[in-house]
């Protein structure tokens, strides 16, 4: 740990708001149950996950909160509380809404209904296609957007309520609004026009609109959007070490280093004025996609409070007052990104969130960079190989061979002269 004295400050500007990505796929729904079976929550996948190599942290295990079920009103108290404690300002909730039918809505709807449940919120509207592959590419599309001629309309006045709410988030006075893949929205400029126009006619005013920059999208503007917000690990660029790394069994996705990520983020210059930073305390999705998946090395909290930091500090030289910075996310445990307490760290993600938040600035760069391993793989070729396995299954009969001996005492009596004068003619004078 070193500390850097000369770290600038952080200024007279107020502290932009920590915003969580939250998710409700926490509790047993029909649809998942006919999709995936019985009972699937995300804690099924999670649960099932194992280390594709040595030094690889899986599965990703709740510690404080257990697998807790998002039914549980007490749990969402709890949760609250502990974000609340350790500077969280606010949940983003993944809103699923296709033309009309709502999915993954119970606890959120609850929280609403919940007077108790003081946490500030906004919405992200996760307008994509449920998959089998969990990637929302069309192998097999389980539930599909189908952006019908009055989903406009229907979709904003569903909202209103929502954005009346006292405790929504506001950006410049505006109830704030992601929408997690504006490309796939057939006329996005028609669409943000009927939100816009309908909010006005009801009296609700302005409305600001957050495009996520995710599947290659860098560019909230020709939307009709009034800002960005970055969703890493969306939009890498970043190498994979995978040839660096022993394999246990034959892996098709990307090993990534956390510091390589986090920096490219910090050096990511936008042409459009308005972009909301985001930072992600780790990621390992393997929990989802096994092999294919995007492992993301050195996801400590030192490292994460390092890029909260710096992200912060950053935020405070713009020249916008009313910031947001968002962390992805409180409780993705199935990708391996989650501030809720593990068997792994405890409450160090958390702390660290805290200690960027007051401005300790404890790290001067990204502390873990190493790889799993510290030894050199060693050099393998076929015929070394079978000598090895010939070796190892000799040495296994010739002890076999030597037990069974033992348990006969005549013939042990019989052979051991004959072992002694082996003995005494391998033994050097």
């Amino acid at each position: 740990m070193s500390i850097d004295a000369n770290y600038p400050s952080l200024g007279t500007k107020p502290l932009p708001r920590l915003i969580a990505f939250y998710l409700t796929q926490f509790h047993p729904i029909p649809e998942n149950d006919g999709w995936w079976g019985k009972g699937f929550t995300e804690w099924t996948n999670v649960t099932k996950s194992s280390p594709l190599f040595e030094g690889h942290f899986q599965p990703h295990l709740p510690g404080d909160f257990g697998f807790y079920d998002l039914r549980v009103r007490e749990t969402r108290r709890d949760q609250i509380t502990v974000a609340k404690q350790y500077g969280i300002d606010g949940f983003c909730y993944y809103y699923y809404w296709f033309s009309g039918t709502r999915i993954l809505n119970l606890p959120f709807d609850d929280m609403l209904a919940d007077p108790e449940s003081d946490m500030p919120f906004c919405l992200c509207w996760a307008n994509e296609n449920w998959t089998r592959r969990w990637d929302a590419a069309d192998h097999e599309v389980l539930i599909a957007q189908k952006y019908l001629p009055e989903d406009d309309i229907n979709f904003i006045k569903a909202l209103v309520p929502i954005f009346e709410d006292k405790r929504y988030i506001r950006v410049d006075g505006k109830p704030y609004l992601i929408v997690y893949r504006p490309q796939h929205i057939p006329d996005a400029l028609h669409t943000v026009r009927v939100w816009r126009e309908h909010c006005r006619s009801i009296g609700l005013g302005e409305i600001h609109l957050c495009a996520a920059l995710t599947h290659g999208n860098d560019d909230y503007a020709k939307f009709g959007f009034d800002s960005g917000v970055e969703f890493p690990p969306h939009n890498l660029r970043s190498p994979n070490i995978n040839h660096e790394i022993n394999f246990y069994d034959a892996f098709q996705g990307n090993v990534m280093q956390y510091a390589k990520i986090a920096q490219s983020y910090l050096d990511c210059a936008y042409d459009t004025s308005r972009v909301f930073k985001t930072v992600f305390p780790s990621w390992d999705n393997t929990a989802r996609v096994g092999a294919r998946a995007l492992v993301v090395l050195n996801g400590s909290p030192e490292n994460y409070e390092y890029w909260l930091s710096s992200t912060i500090d950053q935020v405070q030289r713009s020249d916008h007052t009313d910031q947001l910075v968002f962390i992805n996310a409180w409780n993705e445990w199935a990708e391996g990104c989650h501030l809720e307490p593990d068997r792994w760290f405890g409450h160090a993600f958390l702390q660290a969130t805290l200690n960027a938040k007051n401005g300790l600035r404890r790290f001067t760069a990204f502390t873990d960079i190493g790889l799993p391993h510290t030894q050199e793989l060693p050099h393998r070729t076929f015929w070394k190989d079978l000598v090895d396995v010939l070796c190892y299954h000799t040495e296994l009969k010739l002890a076999n061979l030597k037990n069974a001996v033992k348990r006969q005492p005549l013939l042990r009596c019989m052979l051991l002269p004959v072992i002694r004068a082996v003995r005494a003619y391998r033994t050097p004078n």
